[in-house]
């Protein structure tokens, strides 16, 4: 879901840029000492989990976990996937460093709206479950909207490439909604005390 360089025209860049710094800020000040671990191992899946890719034109699909990063970490979520994202542009060649923000935000801030989102379910019964699979759909859904109007409102001419790249991460949406649910199921037998806004 990373957009390459050289596509996104010079508003678009700035805005992203902008709106990532704003979000990473926020998850910095929001973020307490005692959950640095379980943000790192969180940005060390995200990383892993988004080094296979499938070229889509300009941009390419793949699996995010963006929903998981968003419903456990909240507003850390965007300080965590900039630093993936970075380590992937440093790395990989994965994206780039003159697009990190615009796609930093693409994929942090539906995280962020899924967080909300979901939140209100964890707490009923069986509740995480829907929780997982809303939020893992939800998320990948949102991101390559926003992705797909980042090509928009770059170019008129990439509105197919957008309706395709939408369309493409289709499949991508209903994957990650279960991997996400498996996971949260997981947690809350083994871990539940680490899920925010969950009562024990």
């Amino acid at each position: 879901m990373h957009i390459s360089e050289g596509i996104i025209s010079a508003p678009i860049l700035i805005s992203g840029g902008a709106l990532t710094a704003c979000g990473t800020l926020i998850g910095i000040r929001r973020l307490d000492t005692d959950r640095i671990m379980n943000v790192s191992m969180l940005t060390a899946t995200f990383f892993v989990a988004s080094l296979i890719h499938v070229p889509i034109g300009p941009a390419s699909i793949h699996l995010v976990l963006n929903g998981l990063l968003g419903i456990m970490l909240g507003w850390a979520c965007f300080p965590a996937i900039l630093t993936g994202l970075l380590m992937q542009a440093i790395f990989f060649q994965y994206g780039g460093l003159i697009v990190l923000g615009v796609n930093t935000f693409n994929m942090a801030f539906p995280a962020v709206v899924t967080y909300y989102l979901v939140r209100p379910l964890m707490n009923r019964p069986g509740g995480y479950l829907a929780a997982g699979f809303i939020g893992g759909s939800t998320a990948v859904f949102l991101s390559a909207l926003c992705m797909a109007l980042s090509l928009a409102f770059t170019d008129y001419g990439f509105l197919t490439t957008a309706k395709i790249t939408l369309a493409a991460n289709v499949p991508v949406m209903i994957i990650e909604g279960l991997i996400t649910m498996a996971v949260l199921s997981f947690i809350v037998r083994v871990h539940p005390d680490i899920l925010p806004g969950r009562k024990p």
